[in-house]
């Protein structure tokens, strides 16, 4: 079980062969990873089950492969989504291997051993997150790591300092590891030498990430949202071939805008960051990592406040909306996201 969503085995995955599952996705949220969120956003499972399926319907269709199968309909078999009558919140996959570092701590710091991953490895999850980024909106990571020092405005291809909802000529590509308690951003070559991966499926894995940031873009289009960041996940096959897992194109995977506004997660986020909670959580991560301790939640001396009602309403209505106009298939009975816009628009002002 996941904090959004729950993983049903189907057949288990064997180190020559892909398995088979079902996500479950649920109405849980997650932020700051965090974990599971004291509420439920209503749809939001079924939403974001829809807008991943689409994403790589289409990606199929460029002959992007990934693990999807299908999504499960009401006669109990995978079909596609122009064969559903009702939303659907189940979607078949194929299954690999998943294999976490080994952590231990070392002088006061954690550290993680990836010595299992090898050049012959297959059938299993690639360690990393893979991320684009066409702009730059405020609530961007890249800001924070500005400024703490993290990153330079070389590393980044830029000549000059960014401001917030800035869009940039050519996309930056970015990367973190995805098996460790806090996502930690690496270099291209940290990426490479803790996957064990081959200068050749290095660029594979870049060109795959671009094609996928061409295809969300259209989505996003379809809808009059702008594609600002996201991120994929990749495994190697029982050929080692590349593929795409997890889910890709949603609200919670991308950030999106709509005339500068959040049309995503980071709606919620943005909420939270301006409570006390958050200001533990900092507090916590950085006192976990300074002593090396694991289980940072822990250290937390609050725990998430609710979300207001009322924001929770329009969230909710904004996964519905985003989810009928990027895919072209109104399963849901929701207003037009424009409207959504406005009524967010309005809260704010509040």
């Amino acid at each position: 079980m996941g904090s959004v969503k729950d993983l049903e085995v189907i057949k288990k995955p064997t180190a020559e062969s892909l398995g088979v599952g079902r996500f479950h996705f649920s109405d849980r949220y997650s932020v700051f990873d965090w974990g599971e969120m004291p509420d439920n956003i209503a749809a939001k499972g079924a939403a974001l089950c829809l807008m991943g399926a689409y994403c790589f319907e289409q990606l199929d269709k460029k002959g992007i492969k990934s693990h999807y199968r299908g999504l499960m309909g009401t006669n109990g078999r995978a079909v596609k989504i122009k064969e559903l009558s009702q939303p659907s919140s189940i979607m078949e996959i194929c299954l690999v291997n998943v294999y976490n570092p080994k952590t231990t701590v070392k002088d006061g710091k954690l550290v993680h051993d990836y010595s299992m991953y090898t050049p012959d490895l297959k059938n299993c999850l690639i360690p990393l997150e893979i991320i684009y980024r066409n702009g730059l909106p405020q609530g961007s990571s890249i800001f924070k790591r500005l400024e703490q020092g993290e990153i330079s405005l070389n590393d980044l291809g830029l000549d000059r300092y960014p401001a917030p909802g800035e869009q940039l000529i050519k996309p930056i590509f970015d990367v973190s590891t995805k098996l460790e308690e806090t996502d930690r951003y690496l270099t291209w070559q940290e990426a490479q030498k803790i996957a064990c991966l081959s200068k050749e499926e290095l660029e594979k894995i870049k060109s795959v990430l671009l094609k996928v940031d061409e295809v969300i873009t259209e989505m996003a289009l379809k809808a009059g949202l702008r594609n600002e960041d996201g991120k994929i996940e990749l495994a190697f096959d029982d050929n080692r071939e590349l593929m795409i897992v997890d889910v890709v194109g949603t609200l919670d995977e991308c950030r999106f805008t709509y005339e500068g506004l959040p049309v995503s997660k980071e709606i919620a986020r943005q909420f939270y960051k301006k409570t006390s909670w958050y200001t533990d959580l900092e507090q916590a991560k950085k006192e976990a990592e300074a002593k090396g301790i694991m289980g940072w939640q822990s250290l937390c001396c609050s725990q998430p406040p609710k979300l207001d009602p009322k924001l929770k309403a329009i969230i909710s209505e904004m996964y519905m909306a985003a989810a009928n106009e990027m895919t072209g298939h109104k399963l849901f009975n929701a207003q037009l996201l424009s409207q959504v816009i406005a009524d967010y628009k309005s809260y704010v002002k509040e």
